[in-house]
């Protein structure tokens, strides 16, 4: 093994194929396809599965992937800590429900980092996927929340992905609406004040399940609803339609403008926000940094709300 042909499966992973990593590092393909092969043959393993519609990782070469990113960056630090003229290419990857929060702890890592060079995924997704993201270490950390609802369901799929949930703030329900909402004005609002006006939720795809809805009350009959698959459309949404979503109560003013705000929900339901990981990973820098970022955000957040 050798840390060239580690960087050479690295590459293939990001730009998706051999014949674009062979154009874009300047390398001839057989030279890739042999570089894989002996890591291959030297441990047993098969990390790429070959078909007529190309490559894909197999769960071997997840795992694999996984341990080859953080050989490589600590070479990376060797060579920075030590003098190489070799660029410090950072790597981190989150996925995270639709939380503006999120979003906003990642901006302050990149602020923070600054590094020359970096290769940094925010997805923003649905819950199932972002379990297996983080289960197909596809993902460092995957960001979702718990609820007397919901947490025997999502705590049994984590089990059975043998993930781990970290929590990280205890938030009581508010609703997203816009500024001049005839509603906003309210020290709190329950659901039948809710009623008239359209709800907003994001869809979950082919895993629909009540249990995987970003929002409490998912089961809750509603005579308007609108599902929605990115926060930008929902926002737009709740200002255009009057709509309201179900939430942390947890919106950055900077990020999403200042004409959206959150107002209590009169409930005793509760949100545990935390993060998930898969033990057999190591977390790079960046990523703990990231949960530090996301930690101090949090803590702001609640000292306003």
């Amino acid at each position: 093994m050798t840390l060239q042909q580690l960087q050479y499966v690295i590459a293939i992973v990001e730009h998706g194929s051999i014949s674009e990593t062979a154009k874009q590092l300047y390398v001839a393909q057989p030279t890739l396809s042999g570089a894989v092969r002996t890591l291959e043959e030297e441990f047993g393993i098969t990390i790429f599965h070959r078909s007529a519609r190309g490559i894909a990782l197999t769960e071997e070469g997840r795992e694999f992937l996984s341990y080859a990113r953080q050989v490589v960056e600590q070479a990376d630090l060797l060579h920075q800590h030590y003098g190489a003229p070799r660029q410090l290419c950072q790597r981190c990857s989150i996925s995270t429900q639709h939380y503006a929060f999120a979003v906003d702890a990642f901006v302050r890592l990149i602020r923070r980092l600054s590094p020359e060079a970096y290769r940094f995924t925010l997805r923003e997704t649905r819950t199932h996927e972002i379990m297996e993201d983080v289960r197909r270490m596809d993902s460092e950390i995957g960001i979702l929340y718990l609820s007397s609802f919901n947490e025997k369901v999502l705590r049994a799929m984590l089990e059975e992905y043998r993930l781990e949930f970290h929590p990280l703030a205890d938030a009581a329900p508010h609703v997203f609406l816009r500024a001049g909402h005839p509603l906003a004005a309210q020290p709190s609002v329950t659901t039948a004040d809710l009623e008239p006006y359209p709800f907003l939720c994001f869809e979950q795809g082919t895993h629909n399940s009540f249990y995987f809805a970003e929002e409490l009350f998912s089961t809750m009959p509603h005579q308007k609803c609108i599902r929605v698959s990115d926060r930008a459309t929902l926002f737009n949404l709740l200002r255009g339609v009057d709509g309201y979503t179900v939430c942390s109560g947890m919106v950055s003013a900077e990020l999403n403008g200042g004409d959206i705000v959150s107002v209590p929900m009169d409930t005793a339901e509760r949100m545990q926000i935390g993060w998930i990981a898969n033990p057999r990973v190591q977390q790079s820098q960046a990523a703990e940094l990231y949960l530090a970022e996301l930690r101090d955000v949090l803590a702001e957040y609640q000292k306003k709300a």
